[in-house]
């Protein structure tokens, strides 16, 4: 139950948004009370398209900083807010343009295929860009190429392989809540205790967390799959903020988490006060220097191309 003064900041910020012609926009791994009074919640790719599609002048991102990047390089006449600056992504972090320079004048031949949860200079020294959800579809529209380096993230990369014939150089990066904190043996506890239950997984997980999974995708796709599957009882191997959408678009069903420390810390630290304060200031403004934005947009816009 919310106390009175959290329900005062969340009337305040809904009362700021309208006189702002701004919208909110929340992760699925954000805080529960910001998911409540956003106008969207979803994955990075989607609220970077709504964001693109809305009419409204402000972007409110509550997510971290490559995700409003991404809404900034695909809404360049809008205004996009960053509520907490603090708010990275360490597998972000985990490639910078010169190493990836470095890396590609060893494979000449590889097209550089960048997950989208990358910072907008990596993306610009990349070929195209990819999501958990369409990383396959991208990898299947590289017609002619034979090998493809990928990333930032070794695990997507791993799991991408198994479906294509081309050769996938992974990077050495993954997300620290997938790859540290979902382990196997947390998996199976949690699979013996509810032994009616099916495991749906994301593909940042690592393999051997991959391989006891029922159902393999990205957080979007989880909410539909938790939706339309017929088993009441279901494991999430994926950051617990996904628990406020799952348990309220499904009342009947119950969700399980195999640790309690699959939490991102990057987006918890977004609070309500936060984003009174980035739209009462217009503070934290996410901007992308032009020559960067438009080689982004373009590895951005090739892989919107294929949906």
């Amino acid at each position: 139950m919310a106390n009175k003064h959290e329900e005062n900041l969340k009337k305040k910020i809904r009362s700021l948004l309208k006189k702002k012609n701004a919208v909110l926009l929340a992760h699925n791994y954000q805080r529960d009370e910001i998911q409540e009074i956003a106008d969207y919640a979803g994955d990075s790719l989607g609220l970077s398209q709504t964001a693109a599609a809305t009419k409204a002048d402000i972007i409110v991102f509550c997510g971290v900083h490559f995700m409003a990047e991404s809404a900034a390089i695909l809404s360049p006449h809008k205004t996009v807010l960053l509520p907490n600056i603090e708010a990275g992504c360490p597998m972000a972090d985990m490639v910078t343009p010169k190493k990836l320079r470095e890396v590609k004048k060893n494979h000449p031949d590889a097209v550089v295929v960048c997950y989208i949860n990358s910072s907008a200079e990596v993306k610009a020294e990349s070929d195209i860009c990819c999501t958990s959800s369409n990383a396959i579809r991208v990898l299947e529209s590289l017609n002619g190429a034979q090998k493809v380096l990928m990333i930032p993230d070794m695990n997507l990369a791993k799991y991408a392989q198994r479906f294509t014939r081309k050769k996938i150089i992974p990077w050495k990066g993954f997300c620290p809540t997938h790859h540290n904190f979902i382990k196997v043996k947390d998996v199976q506890n949690t699979m013996n205790q509810y032994k009616d239950a099916v495991f749906m997984a994301h593909p940042e997980c690592a393999p051997d967390v991959l391989s006891l999974a029922d159902h393999i995708s990205s957080t979007s796709e989880m909410i539909q799959f938790a939706r339309e599957c017929l088993h009441q009882e279901i494991i999430v191997g994926t950051e617990i903020g996904i628990g406020y959408r799952l348990r309220k678009e499904n009342p009947g069903k119950n969700f399980y988490f195999p640790s309690k420390e699959q939490i991102c810390p990057n987006m918890k630290v977004t609070i309500l006060e936060d984003v009174l304060i980035a739209l009462e200031e217009e503070k934290h403004k996410i901007t992308v220097p032009e020559e960067i934005s438009a080689k982004a947009h373009s590895a951005l816009q090739k892989m919107l191309s294929l949906s």
